[in-house]
């Protein structure tokens, strides 16, 4: 599809991320504009990508999505993933003339949020090393004093939760405990640079030190999707389908988990 190309009246939106969190990008798009067939894929046959290296991962993205967007013929994908987003993004725009919407740390909305001009980036150790994250640090916190945090679990304990295994209060603890800091200037805004994170919102702000504002992308991400696609049809109710890439149908209680999302797998083929 190129700028010639007219956009159908239901388009196809197509949301991509190594695993679940994804899912906080979809429920956003969902509530913003009904009129979409959405798809969401999963490439959990290798989560989580921080394990790979870069020149893997692009590699790994670039394939899965070129099947994708064979299969399902998207007017627009979403890479709701940190890691990916600020690898693959330039190697999947050359590759195919389908707009795509990335995913990045929203420093600059915290730093505007912030009252004390102390943030945290919480995300995943392949973010917190990215130049590109260091380049947003630079580019829009202005006087804010940024503190990058990376947590190696607290995305699969995101996944454990929603498949209905555990994800113990004491091990979310400590994965967010760095991220506050108080020695002079005390943390009042802490960005949620994973998608995966705000699955666990709710734990996050029961087990949190002190009160903070937690800023989550996906309503951003929403709001950038329907700029581009400008012709709100009619309100579907078509179910959104799924794409697992290990093929595995979910258990009982990530189908459940999914169900809450809009996803229904009982009639349709993962």
């Amino acid at each position: 599809m190129d700028a010639t190309t007219p956009i159908p009246a239901n388009p196809t939106v197509l949301v991509f991320d190594s695993g679940l969190g994804g899912l906080t990008v979809l429920r956003e798009i969902a509530a913003l504009r009904r009129d979409l067939k959405l798809v969401y894929a999963a490439d959990d046959e290798v989560f989580p990508y921080g394990r790979l290296a870069d020149d893997a991962l692009i590699a790994r993205v670039s394939s899965v999505m070129d099947d994708l967007i064979a299969r399902y013929k998207p007017a627009l994908a979403v890479i709701a993933c940190n890691t990916a987003s600020t690898l693959t993004l330039p190697v999947l725009r050359a590759k195919h003339t389908i707009p795509f919407v990335g995913t990045v740390p929203a420093i600059k909305p915290a730093c505007a949020l912030s009252k004390t001009k102390r943030i945290s980036v919480l995300a995943t150790p392949g973010t917190v090393k990215r130049d590109y994250t260091r380049a947003l640090i630079a580019e829009f916190a202005g006087d804010c004093q940024v503190d990058l945090i990376g947590s190696q679990w607290l995305a699969p304990l995101a996944e454990a939760y929603l498949r209905g295994e555990e994800a113990a209060d004491e091990q979310i603890a400590k994965e967010i405990a760095p991220a506050f800091r108080d020695d002079g200037a005390k943390t009042d805004t802490i960005v949620l640079a994973c998608t995966h994170y705000p699955l666990l919102l709710d734990r996050l702000k029961q087990l949190a030190p002190w009160p903070v504002t937690w800023v989550d992308p996906a309503p951003a991400i929403a709001r950038r999707v329907a700029s581009l696609l400008t012709t709100p049809g009619l309100p579907l109710m078509e179910p959104v389908r799924v794409h697992f890439t290990s093929g595995k149908a979910p258990g009982p209680a990530l189908a459940k988990s999914l169900k809450s999302f809009g996803i229904d797998v009982a009639d349709q083929a993962v």
